[in-house]
């Protein structure tokens, strides 16, 4: 809901937004009362639409944004001249009644965490740096941009086989159904069979359930603009216009024609050249289906003799480059659906100056937040890169494309190898010894960064073996990512610090950096950290006079709990030895505005990693922070490691 909102925001063209059937049945009221009705369908919309009402009404005052708080709070939050229940518009059931009707009448007092008060929160970070106009623009979208189609139950309907009928019985009619009614009702009846075996057909049958998500990154392509789901069939109305006969049968056959490049994008078996098929594979990895607009006008210009084939294998490999790049320093996805369809326009603009299509793709794209290898490298040594879902495959990628760049005379095949960890997911007593004083704390750090990572075909040997036994089975690895570990005496803190930093040298080379100059702006690692005092830590666009690293720990952390409380949830989650709510397991704590407390008993490689992290964990892009530090005469926590 909330990607639909802001989307409609900064889209003023969009006139409404269709969210879906609201069903009720009127209940029998005193006639002092207010009417009153049942909600059937729809009350996890409209609470969660509620909610994000008080919030505003709570910002505008705060901001004192005219009479706008006011004016929510009596025109759509309460019915302001009644009394008992008839004053809230909405009453929840009752398990949430309570905190939702504290959130009208008394928001600042104390809440109890529930899914009421989180979904606050969570809106409360997405607002935390909305500017007064944008307030009142998101304002105007929620009263009067959405749009709903109102049934209103008869008292001797069933609500329950209604509500049944609703969600649960048929196949709903897809957006790419409309689509192809769409046309035939624009062609002559005559035609229609044959226009259907010839076009529309082919389509259905190659492109199956994704034909809808298909006509909509087509869509895309021709707007230079993001489309949601919801309005395929009215951006589509919007490109035909009133055509019939032969001018919508064009755009048919362009659609047609494309749906064979998309084919292509999403099943890159189906491309006949080996060196674009071996990239799309590659690409395809990734998962960034925010691309394809793009590619689709480039696979155009390739079909049509535009563009050349070794050119679409450079433009694939600087996406690559760009998304892993991003990826690996957990540059916030948010930004590539309003990059992506724009960015051929933008490049033409680059030709017509002289510039290749190749060298346009790189000029242009090096300008949205673009990794430079410093910051490149900081996060493959710093940050956690395996995760679940799309970070395992992605993680996997990037360690088999560091494999391969060590030019194998035999191709080395991947399929039987998955990802282990040397220090494993598993803290036994063997590696808490062997890893000595702080090793939860080191476990939590390390265990998913780049160096602790390789891959192997005897995962489920190793599992939580010791050093020394992992140590014999990777010495029969062919693998050249295992052979960094037959000379390592341990594995430590220190020796995953140092493959992650031999293994970011090497991706650099992999995905050489394409943009302009560097930043000559020294940055910050838990190597050099070691042996200095912080000065001043730059935080989103605030600079903030530090003294310790303490301080430093401590204004990330209560920044990130602020304006980004789902990202402090999941790190407090991931680092429970860091964060806590029980002052008891610290050995040196502090307690932050949200009521959570940190551990301060930290070395100084150890804050630096653990605030890269959290900067990564909460969504904000990397160069948001920074430390500028100066050389320490003693170090006053000295690094354990």
């Amino acid at each position: 809901m909330w990607d639909d909102l802001d989307a409609l925001r900064q889209d003023q063209t969009i006139p409404y937004h269709f969210i879906g059937s609201i069903v009720t049945l009127q209940t029998i009221s005193v006639p002092q009362g207010v009417n009153k009705y049942l909600l059937i369908d729809g009350q996890q919309r409209l609470t969660t639409i509620f909610i994000l009402l008080t919030l505003i009404r709570d910002k505008a005052r705060t901001m004192q944004v005219g009479r706008l708080a006011d004016k929510i709070q009596d025109l759509m939050l309460v019915n302001k001249y009644s009394e008992g229940q008839d004053y809230y518009r909405l009453l929840p059931t009752q398990i949430d009644r309570q905190a939702f009707c504290q959130l009208i009448d008394q928001p600042d007092q104390a809440r109890t965490a529930n899914g009421i008060t989180r979904c606050y929160d969570y809106f409360r970070g997405k607002l935390s740096r909305f500017t007064a106009e944008q307030l009142t623009e998101l304002t105007e979208v929620v009263i009067g941009r959405l749009s709903v189609v109102s049934i209103v139950l008869d008292a001797k309907d069933n609500p329950h086989l209604v509500f049944e009928s609703l969600n649960a019985k048929g196949k709903p009619l897809t957006q790419a159904d409309l689509v192809r009614n769409f046309f035939f009702m624009r062609v002559h009846t005559n035609q229609q069979d044959v226009i259907y075996k010839q076009y529309w057909e082919p389509m259905q049958t190659a492109l199956g359930d994704d034909l809808t998500e298909f006509i909509r990154q087509f869509l895309i392509q021709q707007r230079g603009a993001f489309i949601r789901i919801g309005d395929i069939y009215t951006e589509l109305k919007r490109v035909v216009g009133d055509s019939t006969g032969e001018d919508a049968l064009k755009v048919l056959r362009q659609i047609n024609a494309f749906a064979i490049y998309y084919k292509r994008l999403i099943d890159p078996a189906a491309e006949p050249n080996p060196s674009i098929r071996e990239q799309l594979l590659r690409l395809t990895r990734l998962n960034q289906t925010t691309v394809h607009p793009f590619l689709l006008r480039c696979y155009a210009d390739y079909d049509q003799g535009v563009l050349a084939a070794n050119d679409f294998v450079q433009v694939l490999q600087v996406i690559e480059n760009f998304l892993v790049r991003r990826f690996v320093c957990s540059v916030p996805t948010s930004q590539l659906n309003k990059i992506f369809p724009v960015l051929y326009g933008w490049i033409q603009s680059q030709t017509r100056a002289g510039h290749t299509f190749v060298e346009g793709v790189k000029l242009e794209l090096q300008h949205h937040d673009y990794p430079s290898d410093a910051t490149f490298k900081k996060s493959l040594t710093s940050d956690r890169l395996y995760g679940a879902g799309d970070r395992r495959e992605r993680t996997r990628f990037i360690l088999e494309t560091i494999e391969a760049s060590y030019e194998h005379k035999e191709p080395i095949v991947f399929d039987n190898v998955n990802i282990e960890h040397i220090l494993p997911q598993t803290l036994t007593n063997w590696w808490k010894q062997h890893l000595g004083d702080g090793a939860e704390e080191d476990h939590e750090v390390y265990v998913h960064t780049l160096g602790n990572l390789t891959l192997t075909g005897y995962n489920s040997e190793l599992s939580n073996s010791s050093f020394p036994e992992k140590q014999k089975k990777l010495a029969k690895s062919h693998l050249e990512l295992n052979r960094y570990f037959q000379s390592c005496p341990k594995w430590t803190s220190t020796e995953i610090q140092e493959r992650s930093e031999q293994l970011a040298h090497r991706a650099v080379q992999v995905w050489p950096y394409f943009g302009g100059k560097h930043d000559s702006k020294p940055v910050i690692t838990p190597r050099t950290a070691t042996g200095k005092t912080p000065t001043v830590l730059t935080l989103i666009d605030q600079r903030i006079p530090v003294k310790t690293w303490s301080e430093v720990l401590t204004h990330t952390l209560q920044t990130i709990a602020d304006l980004r409380p789902e990202g402090f949830e999941q790190l407090a989650s991931e680092y429970p030895r860091v964060i806590s709510d029980k002052p008891s397991q610290m050995k040196r704590g502090t307690q932050l505005g949200n009521g959570m407390y940190v551990e301060l008993n930290m070395s100084a490689k150890r804050v630096v990693l653990v605030c890269q992290q959290a900067v990564a964990l909460a969504e904000l892009a990397p160069d948001k922070w920074h430390v500028e530090v100066r050389e320490s005469q003693i170090d006053p926590t000295p690094d354990p490691a």
